[in-house]
């Protein structure tokens, strides 16, 4: 059994020659066509998968502590950086300077 690269449901089950299927999704897959990226996989608010340089926007206003005004929902953030923690994206903002945002408060622009 190999979990599915779709849905990681665990109840993959091979079909034939390398080709696996998922029993929850119904995905099929090759084995050999699968490669394990290792790194951070870090998805937004709309389950798109975010990588080092893409730019997002904001989907709500975000307080930010010790300035007196927050980031705007709708503020467009380029050229971000993923981490490892609970805010897994460092970017710098204009009006605000160097920031680590949570990616489920974004969405991929």
């Amino acid at each position: 059994m190999k979990p599915c690269p779709n849905c990681s449901s665990p109840y993959g089950y091979a079909t034939g020659n390398e080709i696996y299927a998922c029993p929850e999704c119904g995905n099929e897959w090759n084995v050999a066509e699968i490669s394990e990226e290792p790194g951070l996989k870090v998805i937004d608010a709309n389950g798109n998968i975010l990588q080092d340089g893409d730019s997002v926007v904001v989907i709500k206003d975000l307080p930010v502590k010790g300035a007196p005004k927050s980031i705007k929902a709708g503020t467009k953030v380029k050229n971000i950086r993923l981490t490892d923690g609970d805010h897994n994206i460092d970017c710098k903002i204009d009006g605000f300077g160097s920031m680590a945002l949570k990616s489920e408060f974004v969405r991929k622009a």
